[in-house]
């Protein structure tokens, strides 16, 4: 078991991920090249399988990016016979980014654009959504839940990104606002007794709650 690292079984889980389509391995390209983070394929991959498990059909990103994580949960939108995902980014040219991918993967149809603050753009939604997925500024984790907790469907599934945060939280001298943010909204959630929470450590930690 010494020879069993953290990359040794994270090169292992991306080995089992079947192989994308070429606009999305163009987009894992472009991160990798521009130093852009992304969930990557392999939480790419889990996510595709909750929301298709559950049959999501309404998903709300807080934190999109130039459109990698949204292309996963459109693809299972559209396989669960359609439905909405919401892209929000402040930044223009990422929504312009994102939406070119997104149409040349055939999921024009199945995605609305948030160029806004996100948790105040999930706030202005009716919901309820089936699945929440939260890749916001870490700083800002905390103040999301309230809202994240009102618009999800019991039943829905919320999708954290970043929760062991490169090993930040166990370092006893970092009190960042990043790192503090994700150390206290994982105690928010995990002692809430609405929620089932567990944490996977794939890639940099994801937690998957269900609302009770």
């Amino acid at each position: 078991m010494s020879e069993l690292t953290f990359p040794i079984v994270q090169d292992y889980l991306a080995s089992l991920v079947p192989l994308r389509e070429a606009e999305l391995q163009e987009m894992e390209d472009y991160a990798g090249k521009n130093n852009f983070p992304i969930i990557g394929p392999v939480c790419g991959y889990y996510c595709y399988q909750l929301a298709r498990m559950i049959g999501a059909r309404s998903i709300f990103e807080l934190g999109s990016g130039f459109g990698y994580s949204t292309a996963w949960f459109a693809k299972a939108v559209k396989e669960n016979g359609g439905g909405v995902v919401h892209h929000t980014v402040w930044d223009e040219e990422l929504s312009g980014r994102a939406s070119r991918h997104l149409s040349k993967l055939g999921f024009a149809d199945l995605v609305q654009y948030h160029v806004a603050e996100a948790v105040e753009s999930l706030r202005r939604e009716s919901g309820p959504f089936d699945i929440i997925f939260n890749d916001i500024d870490k700083e800002a984790y905390p103040a999301s839940l309230d809202v994240i907790k009102e618009k999800l469907r019991s039943g829905g599934l919320l999708i954290i990104d970043n929760m062991l945060w490169s090993g930040r939280i166990f370092d006893s001298k970092d009190f960042s606002p990043a790192t503090e943010g994700v150390r206290e909204f994982t105690r928010r959630i995990t002692g809430d007794k609405d929620w089932i929470v567990s944490l996977a450590p794939v890639r940099d930690g994801m937690i998957v709650a269900y609302k009770k």
